[in-house]
C-alpha cells in the first residue's frame, strides 16, 4: 500500500505540473502567448518574507498552503503579531497556526515545538540562516540544530536535524503555548507515537474562542516523556540524528485530524505545496519589470491563506454554535470582513469564482447558528470579526453567486435591528449595511421592508450634515476625534460608495467635490495605514477629472509619499515620507497591518488597473496597469486579457482604451465583461487625455423614494 500511495503522490504532481506547463528549472518571462509566463516561475517569485519585520504589515513567513488553517512557522522571542520578527535571530521554537495580517496581537499560535540539546528547554536557537518559499520553511542555527517544514492543507511535515554524535538529543512540545497568552485549556491522549486532542484558544482581542483537534504522530523509536500538564519531551535514539514529525489538523474531531497524517515524506508535501501555489498563483499572469512582478506575486500570495477550508472532505463542519454540521459545499471560517470585504473579498470575487462560490455560501451560513460581529465562543478557526457581511452577500448575489437570502432572512433583520449609529463613522457604516439590506429585502420581494431600510439608509445624508460637512472644526484631522475607529473626520466623510452622487449634492456639487476632493489629498489628508479611506483614491472615477485617480493610485502603488497618520498618531507626528508597498521585511507603513489580504489586495487589483465602485455593485473602475500585459485565467478556459499599447513603465494616464476590439470610451467594466473573457487595450501616456473617462460615466446613486 506503501508503494502505491508513493506513486500516486508522485504521478499527481507529475499531471498537475505537466498540465501547467512547468519544467525542472524556473526560467523567467517565458512568453507562450502575450501576457501568459511559464507558471513554474510564478513561487519562484514570491519573498514569504515580505512583511515580516515590525508593525509593517504582521506577516509572517510560515510554510502554507491556500486557505488552509494550519500553518507550520517560526516563533521568535521578540516577534510581531504572527509570533515572528525577521531580525531576530533568537529561535523559540515552530508553531502551527498563523491568522496573517491581523491587529491586537494576532491570534493563533498553537503547539509549540522546540529542538533541544540534554533535554534543556532553554536549548539556544540562534539563526544562522533561514530560506522560504510558499509552502516550505527551512533554518540553521548556530549549535547544528536544522529545521524544515512543509504544509499541504491540514497535513504537515517537520524534520528537525540534530549534529551528528549528539547523545541526548530531542523535542519540547507545549499544547499551552499560543500567542497573546490567550490559551484557555486543552485535553489530550498519549500512546507510543502520538499525541492528540483538543485545544481552546481565545481568538482575536480575546473575542471569542476557537477549538481546533490535532494528533502529532513521532518517529516509532522515540520515546514521549510527560513533563507536566500540558508539556512533553520527545527524545530520539542515541543513533538517530533526525526526528520526523506530522501533523494533522481539523476543526470537528481527533479522528479527522488522524486520517490526516500519511506516509508522505517531507520533499513529497512540498513538491504538492508548491505545485498547488504555482496553480493558484498563475491564475493571473503579469508581464513587466521584473521588481514589480515580484512585488505583485508576494503580494498575491497574502491574499490567498484564508478564509481558512475547515469542512472534511465528506462535508462534515463544526458551525460556529458548536455543532455538528454537513454541508454539500466547502465551509470556510477564518474571518475579518470589516477590513477584507474591501478589497480581498472582491478579489477573490473577481478571480476565483470556483472558490468563491462556496466562501459566500460560509458567511451566509454564519447566519444560520448565531453570526456575531466578533468571534462566537464556538469557532472552528482562529478568526476576527463579521461586521458588513451583509454587503459582501449582496455583492455575492449582484455577481451572479448562489446566496440563498430566504433562510437567513429573520438573522439578517436581527443583525439590522442591532446597527450602531453612535458615532459619525458607525452611522456611515450602518447605514452602508441599511443599504445592502434594502436590496436583499428587494430581492426576497419584501417590499414594505426593503422601503424600510432604503428610507432608513438615505438619513446617512442627516448624519453627514451634523459631524462631515463643517471641515473649519479644529478636529477634523485628528484621529479618532468624536469617537472615530481609526480614522479621522476628514478620512471617514467619504465613506458613502453606495451614494456617490448624493455625496457630491451634500458637498455642493461637482465642482465643490472635486475641489474637496483636492483639498483631501493636496493636504496629505489622505491614510494609507488603515481601511476607512481606501476607496477615495478612486474617486476622481466619478467626476469630470478621472485622470486624478489614474495618477494617484500609480503614486500610492509604486512612488514616494507623504503619510502623515498612523493608528496610534494624529496629523504633524513622525510623517512617512517613502513607498508604501516594498518588496522587503518592512514593507508597509508603520502600524499598517495586511489584515487577512485587505492591503495586499489592493495593491493587486489596482496593480492591474482594477478597482471596485462599490462593493454590493458588480462594476469596476479602469485605469492604468502597471504591467505591460496582465492575463485572469479562469477555470473553464476562459481568459481576459489586458495589453497596454506603447507600454512606458513610467506612464499611466490613460489616453484610450478598446475592449473586444470596440473603442471603449467609458472608464468602467461590469462583472460580466471580465469573467466572460476578452481583451481590453489601454493606451497610455505622459499626459491626460482629458476628454477619456467623462462620458457615460457610472456613478452609485439611491434615489429618494416618495
Amino acid at each position: 500500500m506503501k508503494k502505491i500511495k508513493l506513486y500516486t503522490i508522485y504521478l499527481f504532481v507529475f499531471v498537475l505540473e505537466s498540465f501547467h506547463g512547468f519544467s525542472q528549472k524556473p526560467k523567467l518571462n517565458i512568453v507562450s502567448k502575450p501576457g501568459v509566463e511559464n507558471k513554474q516561475s510564478i513561487t519562484a517569485k514570491v519573498n514569504v518574507f515580505l512583511g515580516t519585520s515590525g508593525d509593517h504589515g504582521q506577516m509572517s513567513p510560515s510554510a502554507s498552503s491556500p486557505f488552509n488553517m494550519l500553518s507550520i512557522g517560526p516563533q521568535t522571542k521578540s516577534h510581531n503579531h504572527t509570533g515572528y520578527e525577521y531580525y531576530d535571530k533568537n529561535f523559540e521554537g515552530f508553531t502551527h497556526t498563523h491568522l496573517e495580517g491581523i491587529g491586537c496581537t494576532g491570534s493563533g499560535g498553537n503547539i509549540l515545538i522546540k529542538p533541544i540539546l540534554d533535554k534543556n528547554i532553554k536549548t539556544v536557537l540562534l539563526k544562522t540562516k533561514q530560506k522560504a518559499n510558499p509552502g516550505y520553511y527551512e533554518v540553521s542555527f548556530e549549535n547544528g540544530i536544522q529545521a524544515a517544514m512543509s504544509v499541504n492543507h491540514n497535513f504537515g511535515v517537520e524534520n528537525y536535524s540534530f549534529p551528528k554524535n549528539t547523545k541526548e538529543k530531542g523535542l519540547f512540545i507545549d499544547l499551552s503555548f499560543a500567542l497573546a497568552n490567550r490559551f484557555i485549556s486543552e485535553e489530550h491522549t498519549t500512546d507510543t507515537t502520538f499525541i492528540s486532542g483538543f485545544i481552546d484558544t481565545y481568538s482575536t482581542c480575546h473575542r471569542g474562542v476557537y477549538r481546533i483537534y490535532y494528533a502529532l504522530e513521532f518517529d516509532k523509536k522515540a520515546t514521549i516523556e510527560k513533563l507536566s500538564e500540558h508539556t512533553y519531551y520527545v527524545s530520539l535514539p542515541t543513533n538517530a540524528d533526525n526526528a520526523i514529525v506530522k501533523i494533522g489538523l481539523s476543526s470537528v474531531n481527533v479522528d479527522y485530524a488522524k486520517k490526516k497524517l500519511s506516509d508522505t515524506s517531507l520533499e513529497e508535501v512540498k513538491a504538492l505545496a508548491n505545485a498547488e501555489w504555482n496553480s493558484v498563483l498563475s491564475t493571473i499572469i503579469v508581464n513587466g519589470e521584473s521588481e514589480r512582478e515580484d512585488l505583485f506575486y508576494s503580494l498575491l500570495y497574502r491574499g490567498l491563506q484564508s478564509p481558512y477550508k475547515i469542512s472534511e472532505n465528506d462535508g462534515t463542519y463544526a458551525a460556529i454554535n458548536g455543532s455538528i454540521q454537513n454541508a454539500d459545499f466547502e465551509v470556510y471560517n477564518g474571518w475579518a470582513i470589516w477590513d477584507n470585504y474591501r478589497e480581498q473579498l472582491p478579489m477573490l470575487s473577481l478571480f476565483y469564482p470556483n472558490k468563491y462560490k462556496d466562501i459566500s455560501k460560509s458567511i451566509a451560513n454564519l447566519y444560520r447558528y448565531g453570526k456575531k460581529n466578533w468571534a462566537t465562543k464556538h469557532e472552528p478557526s482562529p478568526t476576527v470579526r463579521t461586521e458588513h457581511a451583509i454587503v459582501v452577500l449582496l455583492d455575492a448575489y449582484e455577481k451572479k453567486y448562489s446566496v440563498n437570502f430566504a433562510t437567513i432572512k429573520d438573522s439578517i433583520i436581527r443583525e439590522v435591528n442591532t446597527l450602531d449609529f453612535g458615532s459619525p463613522d458607525k452611522a456611515l457604516e450602518s447605514s452602508y449595511d441599511l443599504f445592502a439590506a434594502a436590496k436583499i429585502m428587494e430581492v426576497l420581494d419584501d417590499k414594505e421592508l426593503s422601503e424600510s431600510y432604503y428610507t432608513k439608509a438615505l438619513d446617512y445624508k442627516n448624519y453627514w450634515e451634523k459631524d462631515f460637512a463643517d471641515m473649519s472644526k479644529n478636529d477634523v484631522d485628528r484621529m479618532q476625534a468624536r469617537g472615530l475607529y481609526q480614522g479621522t473626520i476628514w478620512q471617514y466623510r467619504w465613506f458613502v460608495p453606495y451614494d456617490i452622487e448624493g455625496l457630491k449634492s451634500l458637498t455642493g456639487g461637482e465642482e465643490q467635490f472635486i475641489k474637496e476632493l483636492d483639498q483631501f489629498f493636496d493636504e496629505e489628508n489622505y491614510n494609507h495605514a488603515n481601511q476607512p479611506d481606501l476607496q477615495v483614491p478612486g474617486l476622481y472615477n466619478a467626476t469630470k477629472q478621472p485622470w486624478k485617480s489614474q495618477k494617484i493610485f500609480r503614486n500610492l502603488l509604486l512612488d514616494t509619499v507623504v503619510q502623515n497618520y498612523f493608528n496610534d498618531n494624529s496629523k504633524g507626528i513622525d510623517p512617512y515620507i517613502g513607498r508604501i508597498y516594498q518588496n522587503k521585511p518592512k514593507a508597509y507603513l508603520r502600524t499598517m497591518d495586511d489584515d487577512a489580504g485587505t492591503m495586499s489586495s489592493w495593491f493587486v487589483l489596482r496593480s492591474m488597473g482594477i478597482s471596485a465602485v462599490n462593493i454590493g455593485t458588480p462594476v469596476y473602475y479602469i485605469t492604468a496597469p502597471i504591467f505591460k500585459n496582465v492575463s485572469i485565467n479562469y477555470p473553464n478556459g476562459k481568459s481576459f486579457e489586458i495589453e497596454v499599447k506603447n507600454y512606458h513603465k513610467d506612464h499611466f494616464y490613460v489616453q484610450s482604451a478598446i475592449l473586444n476590439g470596440k473603442s471603449l470610451n467609458k472608464n468602467w467594466l461590469h462583472h460580466d465583461d471580465i469573467i466572460q473573457g476578452g481583451k481590453l487595450i489601454i493606451e497610455t501616456s505622459a499626459t491626460p487625455n482629458k476628454n477619456w473617462g467623462v462620458k457615460n460615466q457610472f456613478i452609485t446613486k439611491m434615489k429618494t423614494k416618495k
